[in-house]
């Protein structure tokens, strides 16, 4: 049986990859798309969308465009991890799609309602538009069957500041609205929290570009290299293999900038990939809030493991996986959908 899946992206480099992958995956439908501000504004969000659709020749699904600015301070973006257009140095095209005529906070509430206990909900990026239509209808966290949410980060440094992870950094007032409210989720609809202490483990390396080129036939096979120029780009006859390389390749960029080496955590694909498969995951039930008003730890994401608060868990928290298998599982899926949807003999008429 197809999981029907909302997800709600910032696209973004690594959203691509989770946008993909459930594309690829013969146990998901995309019941639609929440476009939010984060990595780039929504519009450009909302576009990147767009085009991998194109790209990946899916069928119609409804794209709705997020709120523009957080909750309750103005919108940071991050072009310097993610691009100018927030899919590194590529140069997807331009998309004739059409956005929902309804926000991407209706698009969760109209959808969860239409489908009692059968959404799977997935948070890639800030929990803007989440927070809203919790607003709209305090009942998602019992409609929902499942919430994945990428964010936060719990006994790990911060990605932003020296204790937040991005996306919680972004919109702190939504991600607590988010959490509090699931504290009324019975415990087996509980979120289940992707943070950094286990996505920084998912490195995606220059090799799992050349396993994904092979598996999906696509020529050449290009080996990415750190001495490669900004201006090269990828000559991959697949224009899925070809866009995820020059995407994929500014993510490294940035990460060796940083001295963490020529990779990229891959926290979004991770997300999806569980979002579909909780048993990818090792989880661990806590009560997580949200701080609001320390002066240096604004937007960190807390814990409470023990139950010292008094609180029942509203989160189940991840806390070990596999990379190999998840690295596995990404190539295999967006290979042989590569190679499906483009296929090598179509690719040598071009």
């Amino acid at each position: 049986m197809r999981q029907k899946i909302i997800a709600d992206v910032d696209t973004g480099i690594d959203d691509s990859l989770a946008l993909l992958y459930l594309l690829a995956s013969p146990d998901a439908e995309i019941a639609g798309i929440a476009a939010t501000a984060g990595n780039v504004p929504a519009a450009q969000v909302a576009a990147n969308n767009l085009a991998w659709l194109d790209v990946c020749r899916a069928p119609d699904i409804e794209v709705a465009l997020g709120a523009a600015e957080p909750i309750a301070i103005p919108l940071r973006t991050t072009e310097d991890t993610h691009g100018p257009h927030g899919v590194g140095y590529a140069e997807l095209p331009r998309s004739v799609r059409r956005l929902s005529r309804r926000t991407a906070a209706h698009l969760w509430v109209d959808l969860a309602r239409a489908h009692p206990g059968e959404i799977v909900g997935l948070c890639t990026g800030p929990l803007t538009n989440l927070a809203l239509a919790l607003r709209i209808e305090p009942e998602l966290p019992v409609l929902l069957h499942r919430l994945v949410i990428m964010g936060g980060a719990f006994n790990h440094p911060g990605n932003t500041t020296p204790t937040t992870e991005w996306n919680v950094h972004v919109d702190p007032e939504a991600a607590k609205e988010v959490f509090d409210a699931f504290a009324a989720a019975p415990p087996q609809r509980r979120p289940i929290v992707c943070a950094l202490d286990v996505t920084e483990t998912i490195e995606m390396r220059a090799e799992h570009l050349v396993r994904l080129a092979t598996r999906a036939n696509s020529y050449p096979v290009e080996l990415v290299t750190e001495t490669d120029p900004p201006e090269a780009r990828s000559a991959a006859s697949n224009p899925i293999v070809r866009y995820v390389t020059d995407a994929v390749r500014f993510y490294f960029d940035f990460h060796r900038s940083y001295g963490q080496g020529y990779l990229a955590h891959m926290h979004d694909p991770f997300a999806a990939a569980v979002a579909l498969d909780p048993t990818l995951a090792r989880t661990r039930a806590a009560t997580v809030d949200v701080e609001l008003a320390g002066t240096l730890t604004r937007a960190t994401t807390v814990a409470d493991w023990a139950g010292m608060w008094g609180r029942e868990p509203n989160a189940d928290i991840v806390i070990g996986t596999d990379p190999d298998v998840f690295f596995d599982r990404l190539i295999s899926r967006v290979g042989d959908f590569a190679r499906t949807v483009h296929p090598p003999a179509a690719q040598k008429l071009r």
